[in-house]
């Protein structure tokens, strides 16, 4: 395929008058063509006035026809071949087996589950109250409440994956699976990537009778692209993988909107790590094994890294805590994604390096000098020192962890109470420990929205069941998930409809249940016709 570096405006490739700028292979700094052109308001604004016209034809496309219209984006990002994969590993230099053929499955796993989802019903979560003519003092309604979707959606795309959490990631997915049409901000990290998958998506639309403003990819490096997407009036609701700092623009730009829009961001998480003295006592060589593999795993490049560990100072964590050091200081160093994150990376090592009370361990592998290289790292301190430089439980992200020693059980505990909100959390220990130490579960699930047992936090699982998501700063909305088919709530609103004609009601909300989807009727789950 011959990449053109365009922007695609509803399925159309248009050529922009603005700047522009290139990918960039980060294990060899090579500049990698085309040179990518940087959307214009004017193309902003047609991406998101074509995606409201295209609104109300895709709403009322049957489930049928948008699940075969998700499927189909799978069908066609698997008939792209090696060549997305090759073009993918040029621009972020992850390795093609061991993780970008598992991250297209994934990619094309994931709209398989919501095609399914749409396909079934059920979670358009349909309520019926039926009506009660004869009830005193006061007759009661006919009332039937259902999910339809918002409009239009902004998604941007992350820059850690470039294909489950990109183009046709999670957050377009779950957007296009609700009904909603998807405006794409590409991420500069990986263009050529974005563009293949976003030209697949085109042919899938346009193959299966989709409107086609039901999805449009603009580029950018400048903040103003997304501040524009995020401020258009007709944008209804925004998601988003990244920063805090980025994250936290967004969310303040539609906060200020004179229609405020959520914005369903997944930012920041240090994914603490509670290790409970049974564990040690069993296993403290084979945690320390875990814990680097899982602080190292794609080079640290994951927002369920575990950046932090606590345990009780005592013989059997110090133990954990040397051979951690010992693991992470022969760990090889590494490529990163591309030069921005080796920067903050680099920086965020370095002011955590220089806090008195703090001892750092970095890989004896030396760092190319002007290369992406990431060294992994673990800071070692204890909990007077942790509690007093908030830095020391911020996200560096990357391949670092910090590992804190409690005098006691007291101040293990208050350390988890004065966490802020996180993705996950993890405890090691046995049935014991978890029954001694019931009130740091209890304390812990009001900080994440994932509990871990005698696990690691890195590799999500993308089921219904996953809850990717937690209290802020990780993400803007506790009650929400980015991974996961309960990720499709987002881009979806209630409506009730009360004392209709059954012709004029959602299919799902008639007394014939035509599609055989769950219904809550009258206060109980039912696939069954109701009102006869």
């Amino acid at each position: 395929m011959q990449l053109h570096g365009q922007n695609i405006i509803a399925g159309q490739s248009q050529a922009g008058a603005g700047s522009t700028f290139n990918g960039l292979n980060p294990a060899t700094s090579a500049v990698l063509e085309p040179a990518y052109q940087e959307a214009s308001t004017e193309q902003i604004n047609a991406a998101v006035e074509a995606a409201a016209a295209a609104f109300d034809a895709y709403r009322h496309k049957s489930a049928d026809e948008r699940a075969a219209f998700l499927e189909r984006i799978a069908d066609e990002i698997l008939a792209l071949g090696d060549e997305l994969l090759q073009r993918a590993h040029a621009e972020t230099a992850l390795p093609l087996e061991a993780r970008l053929m598992g991250e297209r499955g994934r990619t094309m796993g994931q709209l398989k589950q919501f095609a399914a989802l749409v396909r079934e019903g059920s979670w358009v979560e349909a309520r019926i109250d039926l009506a009660q003519p004869e009830r005193a003092p006061l007759p009661k309604p006919d009332i039937r409440r259902m999910l339809i979707p918002m409009g239009p959606v902004a998604v941007f795309a992350a820059s850690n994956f470039p294909l489950a959490f990109s183009v046709a990631g999670g957050d377009a997915a779950s957007a296009l699976a609700a009904g909603c049409p998807v405006v794409l901000k590409a991420h500069p990290a990986h263009p050529g990537t974005s563009e293949i998958v976003a030209r697949a998506i085109a042919t899938a639309a346009e193959a299966t009778g989709m409107p086609a403003g039901v999805f449009s990819l603009v580029h950018g490096t400048s903040h103003e692209v997304g501040s524009t997407l995020v401020k258009h009036p007709l944008i209804k609701a925004v998601g988003f993988t990244g920063s805090l700092r980025g994250g936290r623009a967004l969310f303040d730009a539609a906060a200020a909107r004179p229609e405020p829009i959520p914005v369903y961001a997944e930012m920041g998480s240090i994914n603490p790590v509670f290790i409970l003295p049974g564990a040690l006592r069993e296993r403290s060589a084979a945690l320390a094994e875990g814990m680097k593999n899982s602080v190292t795993q794609g080079v640290g490049q994951f927002c369920t890294c575990p950046g932090l560990a606590v345990g009780l100072s005592d013989e059997s964590f110090t133990n954990f805590s040397d051979k951690l050091n010992e693991l992470m200081a022969d760990a090889p160093t590494a490529t990163m994604l591309y030069p921005a994150i080796a920067k903050s990376f680099s920086d965020g090592v370095r002011k955590l390096a220089h806090l008195e009370g703090v001892k750092t361990t970095q890989a004896k592998q030396t760092a190319e000098f002007g290369k992406t290289h990431a060294s992994p790292t673990v800071f070692t301190t204890d909990a007077a020192t942790f509690n007093a430089h908030h830095e020391l439980s911020e996200e560096v992200f990357g391949p670092a962890t910090v590992v804190v020693a409690c005098d006691d059980r007291a101040q293990l505990e208050s350390i988890a109470r004065n966490l802020e909100g996180h993705l996950t959390a993890t405890i090691h220990g046995t049935p014991e420990d978890l029954k001694e130490y019931v009130t740091l579960v209890e304390i812990l699930a009001t900080k994440a929205g994932r509990l871990i047992f005698n696990g690691y936090p890195t590799g999500v699982e993308v089921c219904p069941s996953m809850q990717h998501g937690g209290p802020y700063p990780a993400t803007t909305d506790v009650r929400t998930t980015s991974v996961g088919t309960a990720a499709i709530a987002r881009f979806a609103r209630p409506v009730a409809y009360q004392g209709f004609p059954q012709a004029a009601l959602p299919v799902e909300l008639r007394n014939e249940n035509a599609r055989g989807v769950w219904r809550l009727v009258d206060g109980a789950m039912s696939q069954a016709n109701c009102g006869e």
